[in-house]
Order: C-alpha cells, then structure tokens, then sequence
C-alpha cells in the first residue's frame, strides 16, 4: 500500500514521543499489504473498526492513541485522516475526516 502522508505521523510523534515506534511499526507494517477491500485490513489488525466512507480506525500504542485513515482499495493508496488521544478522537466524527 501506499501511505500518504507520512509527515503528519512524525509532526505526531515528535509531539508525542511515546508514539514513534509504534506508528513506525504500523506505517512498515502497512506498506507492505496489498488491501483490496475491508476485509483484508481486519485480518491483519482484529482491533482496527472499519467505521464507513472507506475509513478505518487504528488503535496505536495499546490504544493510547487512535488513527484514522482513508483507504482507495482499488488504487492501493491509505490517506492518513487524523491521528490523536483517545479525548482528541471523541471529539471528531471519524466518517468524516
């Protein structure tokens, strides 16, 4: 898969040091998948809610922190929406990022 926008997870990280390695491990891990529909996402992460609009929920750092994401199946390529603390995340409408 390719991930846009890298950028915006080590503007994250570098706010939220606790939160580098495993957004790393994530985006290596992500990189290497070959999604074509929702179902492969929840294959390989149980725990990530497919929420609608093509937009899955990750939990990150033993859900200390959540990422959205917008996934085009069909061209292969994750938009990173948003990523936040849990407080942060409630006050968004995920469907929509």
């Amino acid at each position: 898969m390719r991930i846009i926008a890298k950028r915006t997870l080590r503007q994250f990280w570098e706010e939220h040091p606790d939160a580098e390695e495993p957004l790393l491990a994530w985006y290596r891990e992500v990189e290497q998948e070959d999604w074509d529909m929702p179902a492969n996402v929840k294959e390989k992460y149980r725990n990530a809610s497919i929420v609608g609009g093509n937009r899955v929920v990750f939990n990150i750092k033993g859900s200390h922190y959540r990422l959205v994401v917008m996934i085009n199946y069909p061209a292969r390529i994750v938009y990173v929406r948003f990523i936040g603390t849990h407080a942060e995340y409630d006050a968004i409408n995920a469907r929509e990022v």
